[in-house]
């Protein structure tokens, strides 16, 4: 019975949420056009792996942006960041109200890793160096080891000292993949990963990419308009509906989960 009530008593510990977003707006205008992001109510917990499903345009980049303090929103009723269970929920609206912009940079530099559509490596830096950035910013130690055992999970141990012209497109995005986790971060956003590739080479590293955040424990969300191989991996989708004004002045897309 004792063993009972610790089990209970631990269970919610499972839950300690990342993110939790309330009354978040992000509104944009361009010659007489707007489109207009709106989240009534995110919640994102440790662990989780989530997927942003829907076609270009529809704000997915728009809120992996917010969500790694690079776009700040329009209005935000409540914005809480919680990047480690023993830590409390920082109010990450109160730092953008305050221009904090540098605390927020060092959020993102310790606790987020963010693969973007294209890669985004440094060409004149090698596989190695291109992988060790986000740990030598934060001056960890022992790169060598912990990049060889990353750069071996991915398939590219044999390519770390080459540049990234000398790679396929599906290499470079293992090497932006190994990048985006060398630093073991809470989060890892992955922004339309595997868009460049061809279906068969995208499954493979979506597969890829999602066991090693599930090994590491890290959690996951994944912006894609190919929802039937990321269905395949289990990922939690978020509810979004886009609709535009009758003038067609205005788009807005409304995302909840």
């Amino acid at each position: 019975m004792e063993n009972s009530t610790e089990a209970v008593l631990i269970r919610p510990s499972d839950k300690v949420l990342i993110y939790h977003l309330r009354d978040v707006v992000r509104t944009r205008e361009a010659e007489g056009t707007g489109f207009r992001l709106r989240v009534p109510s995110l919640q994102i917990a440790m662990g989780e792996k989530i997927a942003l499903i829907g076609h270009s345009g529809c704000g997915k980049s728009t809120l992996l942006d917010m969500l790694a303090f690079i776009l700040q929103p329009t209005e935000s009723g409540a914005f809480r960041f919680r990047p480690e269970r023993s830590d409390e929920p920082i109010d990450i609206a109160a730092y953008w109200d305050k221009s904090r912009q540098n605390h927020l940079g060092d959020l993102r530099k310790k606790y987020i890793g963010y693969v973007m559509q294209t890669g985004g490596l440094v060409p004149y830096l090698t596989v190695r160096d291109n992988i060790s950035l986000s740990r030598n910013l934060l001056q960890m130690t022992n790169n060598d080891k912990a990049v060889e055992e990353l750069a071996g999970h991915l398939g590219i141990r044999r390519h770390l000292d080459k540049y990234p012209s000398a790679l396929s497109t599906g290499e470079r995005q293992r090497v932006a993949i190994g990048r985006a986790l060398a630093h073991r971060p809470s989060i890892v956003i992955a922004d339309e990963p595997t868009a460049s590739l061809d279906p068969i080479a995208a499954e493979k590293i979506m597969n890829l990419f999602i066991e090693l955040v599930d090994e590491l424990n890290i959690t996951v969300i994944v912006a894609s308009h190919a929802w039937r191989h990321i269905k395949k991996l289990g990922l939690r989708q978020l509810s979004h509906r886009t609709q535009r004004t009758s003038d067609g002045k205005l788009t807005e897309t409304v995302v909840t989960g």
